[in-house]
């Protein structure tokens, strides 16, 4: 079964970066991805789907209590998918407002860009 953009869209944020378990992240990472995509940060490009693993490890490493929620439902036209999300530490406001946008092609993300919406510092 081929997944829709929007469909990729959830399971980029809630089976890959939402994951905490590593085997489960990188079950749902050769799934949801192409070999050679590419994800662009606003601080970096990554390329290849075994990098995406390993900075979504560093992410998840950095921040094990952060839980990341879609911030509405994902959309999507022709090959793109988009999904808003808010994350930061589970049962706190979140810290962090991002979007994600998707090109996909046969039923997996070819690449990826995070971009940053808005910044939360605490009071």
């Amino acid at each position: 079964m081929t997944s829709s953009p929007a469909d990729l869209m959830q399971r980029n944020l809630l089976d890959v970066f939402n994951e905490p378990d590593p085997t489960r992240r990188a079950a749902a990472i050769a799934e949801t991805y192409s070999d050679d995509v590419v994800w662009h940060e606003s601080d970096r490009t990554v390329h290849r789907r075994k990098d995406l693993e390993r900075r979504a490890d560093e992410l998840r490493a950095e921040n094990p209590d952060w839980v990341f929620q879609p911030a509405g439902p994902a959309s999507a036209l022709d090959d793109i998918g988009h999904l808003g999300f808010r994350c930061g530490p589970a049962d706190q406001p979140p810290v962090v407002s991002d979007m994600d946008i998707a090109r996909t092609r046969d039923g997996v993300i070819i690449e990826l860009y995070t971009i940053v919406t808005e910044i939360r510092r605490p009071a």
